[in-house]
């Protein structure tokens, strides 16, 4: 497996906690949040589990409404859901992680959202235009230009947007992975060279 976010690796990896889920509950709260903000929903969280709410991103509705849900149909707070044991998988894991020099990952990052949009990432967004509140079109790149095209901001400050959400990205990933400790870093190189660091180790175990 290549990619991924970490929630989704550790999920294929360790499975999943057993945590109660409705749609319909997950669709009124999606409502709440679009018509009012994060701001009610931010307060019975801090109510309800303060230990979740001490560690959770409170820019991500998505986050925030799945512990909402989980809380509610359940009537425990989600710290207590997340039990976090790894459940018995039919299959070994073996971690890579490519390790990239801070600023030369920056610098990648910044050239890839200009590629992005020489190759037609405005066109892209205005396409999708009116579809912008579903949750999938969340994302990083499609967010800043759905305000440029909303006329909120202007086409520079939605690029510049763009390429500061992504270097953050990329850090809270570098974060998430590092706590697992039996990953192998490979540093940045070639893909032969890499590859051939990645081959030499699974031989080796």
């Amino acid at each position: 497996m290549v990619g991924g976010s970490g929630m989704f690796i550790d999920a294929v990896c360790n499975g999943l906690d057993d945590i109660p889920s409705s749609i319909e509950l997950r669709n009124e709260l999606t409502e709440i949040v679009q018509r009012n903000g994060l701001d009610s929903l931010l307060l019975e969280l801090n109510e309800k589990d303060p230990e979740f709410y001490a560690i959770v991103d409170r820019q991500n509705p998505v986050r925030v409404i799945r512990a909402i849900e989980a809380i509610r149909l359940s009537n425990m707070t989600f710290s207590e859901m997340r039990k976090n044991q790894k459940i018995i998988r039919p299959f070994g894991v073996i971690r890579f992680i490519i390790e990239h020099d801070r600023q030369k990952l920056y610098e990648r990052i910044n050239l890839r959202v200009d590629i992005m949009l020489e190759n037609g990432l405005i066109l892209e967004v205005k396409s999708l235009l009116p579809y912008k509140k579903l949750s999938s079109l969340k994302t990083v790149g499609y967010t800043e230009l759905f305000r440029y095209l909303d006329q909120e901001i202007e086409l520079e400050e939605a690029i510049e947007l763009i390429k500061q959400n992504s270097r953050r990205y990329a850090k809270r990933q570098l974060t998430w992975f590092r706590k697992h400790d039996d990953a192998t870093w490979i540093p940045y190189t070639t893909v032969d060279q890499m590859t051939k660091e990645i081959v030499e180790k699974i031989t080796n175990i």
